[in-house]
């Protein structure tokens, strides 16, 4: 019966903490989405491609807000606790989702709504910054050396939901309205919802219960205190960054950037890219936890080792097949595969990355090398793949970017992972708890 309770308990603090988890990838995922919309409402251009461009950078802009985030707000965090730390967040989120639901288009009050959606834009990054490290970081703590794997891959795997459904909800309004009518206002009715879900989620966060971690702690570190730390762990943060990379790139190419691909590049229809990407958040969620199983079984390293080096070696050559011969069946089978490469090595990486960081700072630590990953790599893949396709002409282009940041990662892996399977004796790691 305890053991009952126990995994209740459990799957309650799961749901309450990866609640904001859900709403953060939800808003970003739709304003990739609907990018070509946004870009002739609020970017308009006479050329299709440049209105594109500058859409695609405001998208970026988020993300490079993201540091900024996580080292204010992953301090604060680290200050004051879990629960109220994440429950800023999150009030951060809502109103920069919010601000871009409502705002009127250029054609309306010129150029004032496109700087409005920046900083709509930017508040999301900013708060984007530490969402995904104060839960990873949450989850780590009330898992076991046992099961940590596992319980951190729910960190991701709430955000394979948001995907679901803002794809489901975005192939349901592609059946019932018209295109016309999708870019004149129908794209603002799944940022509608988001704001409606805000009230339930600020529910969940506010039952949420501090970790026995965080209360374990004697004492808590001052802003200065942090920053200290993180300096002198700086090589920590830069591995992190580089362990991230392969997570970031991958999941933003086969979710948002699918559905700029599909349509524009392939010339598929948009249900067809909406299907495919319901698809590939089902796949990602299946995948995730089992990740997460297998590095509580075998090891991080092995599985970080041998999924980056896979990506590295024929993530070209499998969308050059899909290239060569473009059908639905055929990049259902494409991401498909790189669905497997995010998943197991995203369950892996997680409880990866919030072991190596010094347990003081570890919501800041994570955050920022988390962020700096999603703002160099996973916020830029859309922009850097359109560029590829652009100047090359060749489609199979955007293969490189994956590429690189699965080699980035491998180097990164061996780096961390030396020494140690679980990364528990590894002398990096250890010399971070002695700093923190």
């Amino acid at each position: 019966m305890d053991s009952v309770n126990n995994r209740t308990a459990t799957f309650k603090k799961i749901l309450n903490v990866t609640s904001g988890n859900f709403l953060e990838q939800y808003d970003f995922f739709l304003f990739g989405f609907y990018a070509t919309y946004i870009a002739a409402k609020f970017f308009h251009s006479e050329n299709e491609y440049v209105s594109l461009m500058m859409t695609f950078t405001v998208f970026a802009a988020g993300f490079l807000m993201r540091p900024l985030g996580a080292i204010f707000l992953g301090a604060y965090v680290d200050k004051v606790g879990r629960r109220k730390g994440l429950i800023v967040t999150l009030s951060l989120m809502a109103m920069g989702t919010i601000l871009i639901t409502f705002v009127p288009g250029y054609e309306t009050i010129g150029i004032i709504a496109p700087i409005l959606v920046v900083i709509g834009r930017l508040l999301q990054g900013f708060s984007a910054g530490v969402e995904s490290g104060g839960v990873s970081i949450y989850l780590a703590e009330i898992s076991t050396d046992k099961n940590r794997g596992f319980i951190t891959s729910w960190q991701s795997g709430s955000q394979q939901i948001a995907v679901v459904f803002a794809a489901s909800l975005g192939y349901w309004l592609n059946t019932v309205l018209t295109n016309a009518q999708v870019g004149e206002w129908g794209w603002r009715i799944p940022f509608l919802i988001g704001c409606l879900i805000i009230p339930l989620i600020f529910l969940f966060r506010r039952t949420l219960e501090e970790t026995d971690d965080f209360k374990a702690q004697k004492s808590h570190p001052t802003s200065k205190e942090i920053f200290h730390t993180l300096v002198n762990n700086w090589r920590i943060v830069l591995a992190g960054m580089m362990l991230s990379a392969m997570t970031t790139t991958t999941f933003y190419f086969i979710t948002v950037y699918t559905t700029v691909y599909a349509k524009r590049t392939l010339e598929m229809s948009v249900t067809d890219s909406l299907l495919a990407t319901v698809f590939v958040g089902l796949s990602n969620f299946f995948w995730l936890p089992m990740g997460g199983l297998l590095s509580d079984k075998i090891g991080r390293k092995s599985v970080l080792v041998g999924i980056t080096a896979l990506a590295m070696f024929t993530s070209y050559p499998v969308l050059s097949w899909l290239v060569s011969d473009i059908s639905f069946t055929h990049l259902l089978i494409t991401l498909a595969y790189f669905s497997f490469f995010f998943g197991m090595y995203n369950g892996t990486m997680v409880a990866t990355l919030a072991e190596v960081m010094p347990k003081r700072v570890g919501t800041v630590g994570f955050s920022l090398a988390f962020s700096l990953a999603a703002a160099i790599f996973g916020g830029m893949t859309p922009m850097a793949c359109t560029f590829l396709v652009e100047t090359t002409g060749n489609a199979s282009t955007p293969a490189y970017w994956l590429m690189l940041a699965a080699a980035c990662s491998l180097i990164s892996s061996l780096y961390l992972c030396r020494g140690s399977q679980q990364n528990t004796s590894d002398p990096i790691v250890e010399q971070a708890k002695i700093n923190a």
